[in-house]
């Protein structure tokens, strides 16, 4: 009997693919936006006081570690996380890569000659995908204060996003969804002001986004998939995910 045609392609795949996980694992006193309340545990059951088995009662806001925004979180009437379809969750990966500009200033943002270059090596970033920024700045974690890297006045200089650029991924090239490696979407000089823009453009335009990823540098910037998952609370604005990706390597 002929082996099932899905059975035999995620045989192959496993074969020949490497799986990174793009994910930080979350614990109390991790970096997290200045707003939310530390993560709390307790243990109402704990094999170590006798119980059957463990149980922890986890106290967190949506918006925690690695995590997924959805539409909802800025947009009051948008999608929510369980109005995400399945189908936006294993999407093909492009990577930017500006680590090298953000190592020598922490302001640095990617810029339409970075998505031109990126095209010119891969060919169109392709409609339906995911776009992750790789600035290095994930190699900071969990140092909260190396995340929010905060000058004497309380600026903090750290990455983000363009409006030039997200521009051109939404309205020209048509991708679903964005992620990055620093806390917001928006540069620190940004948010420092209170400026959140970036991310409110993004999520008015009925995408969304995963923030704080880890291991950037281990995937390729062109040919990999990104599988994003989480929790479906019923009308959810945010909450922890677990994302990896699955990628050849030459």
């Amino acid at each position: 009997m002929a082996e099932p045609r899905l059975w035999a392609a995620f045989r192959e795949l496993s074969e020949k693919a490497t799986r990174t996980d793009l994910t930080h694992a979350f614990h109390p006193g991790q970096p997290h936006f200045p707003a939310f309340p530390d993560e709390t545990r307790r243990m109402p059951f704990d094999m170590a006081r006798g119980d059957g088995f463990n149980v922890h009662l986890y106290t967190i806001v949506g918006q925690w570690g690695t995590h997924v925004d959805p539409p909802s979180h800025f947009v009051a009437g948008a999608r929510t996380l369980d109005e995400i379809p399945v189908e936006e969750m294993i999407l093909p990966l492009v990577v930017l890569d500006i680590t090298g500009r953000v190592d020598a200033d922490p302001d640095a943002v990617p810029t339409l000659d970075d998505v031109a270059a990126w095209e010119a090596r891969n060919g169109r970033i392709p409609a339906g995908s995911f776009v992750a920024l790789r600035t290095g700045w994930g190699r900071r974690w969990p140092d909260a204060a190396a995340m929010a890297n905060r000058d004497e006045a309380g600026v903090s200089h750290a990455p983000g996003w363009s409006a030039d650029v997200l521009r051109h991924l939404f309205e020209d090239a048509g991708v679903t969804a964005i992620g990055h490696e620093q806390t917001d979407t928006d540069p620190g000089l940004a948010t420092s002001a209170g400026d959140f823009s970036l991310e409110l453009y993004v999520l008015e335009r009925d995408r969304w986004q995963i923030e704080l990823m880890a291991n950037l540098d281990r995937v390729p910037e062109a040919g990999g998939l990104i599988v994003a998952t989480w929790p479906k609370p019923q009308g959810g604005s945010g909450f922890p995910a677990r994302v990896f990706a699955l990628h050849i390597d030459d």
